[in-house]
């Protein structure tokens, strides 16, 4: 288990997070409590009752929901530094999502009296505001892309999404995205056939290169390019 001054560290790189004032963030800190989740295990299921505020410490979490027949969609993928689980704090209604580790995961648990306690702060809550805008801003540009682009361009966008964390919002493109082309197709909601045959494409026009189980952006400006293609 890492110290509380790495910990601060590790975290304070998301820029939500980092952004905060550090009385706001250690305070978070200490009041949260450290659990391990197994991969594939899940924190809370859609529709259960609001509970804590949550920060991914180690690990990926995604962001998920089953169709009638047992079809899953990944929302978003949370990486290290990530805090979610807001939405159900603010309008006290049941979780909208699955949260499930995608591999060996450690989760801060912030109890709920804590966030009520520091969204008396206008400095904390203007912060879970700008969260949340940002986070509509998102959710707005996927279901734009579902509607309006080509998968081609969907894959484009989607795989500069996930350069910057997915939903870490960093400033910052990083070349290797941990993802696998199962992932990315639930996340894009398209078959691995359809995926494989447009990541193929991409590599031949050297945007990017396939590893075991990651993809690496090799081509910033030609994803770009192709992501404004509808």
């Amino acid at each position: 288990m890492s110290s509380s001054q790495d910990l601060l560290q590790r975290l304070s790189a998301n820029p939500w997070f980092g952004s905060l004032p550090l009385r706001e963030r250690k305070i978070m800190l200490a009041a949260s409590e450290l659990v391990r989740l197994r991969p594939g295990e899940m924190l809370f299921r859609q529709g259960d009752p609001p509970g804590n505020l949550y920060a991914v410490a180690t690990g990926t979490m995604k962001m998920s929901t089953l169709s009638a027949d047992g079809k899953e969609a990944i929302l978003v993928v949370l990486e290290t530094g990530t805090w979610f689980g807001e939405i159900s704090l603010i309008d006290d209604q049941p979780r909208t999502h699955d949260a499930t580790a995608m591999g060996e995961a450690e989760i801060l648990v912030l109890p709920r009296q804590v966030f009520d306690t520091l969204m008396k702060s206008n400095v904390f809550a203007q912060a879970i505001a700008k969260m949340m805008a940002a986070r509509i801003r998102l959710l707005y540009g996927i279901v734009e892309d579902a509607t309006l682009r080509s998968t081609r361009a969907r894959i484009a966008r989607r795989l500069l999404l996930l350069a910057r964390g997915d939903a870490t919002m960093s400033t910052q493109l990083r070349p290797r995205l941990p993802v696998s082309q199962e992932s990315l197709a639930m996340m894009l909601g398209i078959t691995r056939q359809t995926l494989s045959k447009e990541l193929k494409l991409l590599v031949e026009q050297q945007a990017i290169h396939l590893g075991y189980a990651y993809i690496e952006v090799v081509s910033e400006s030609k994803l770009k390019t192709l992501s404004e293609y509808a």
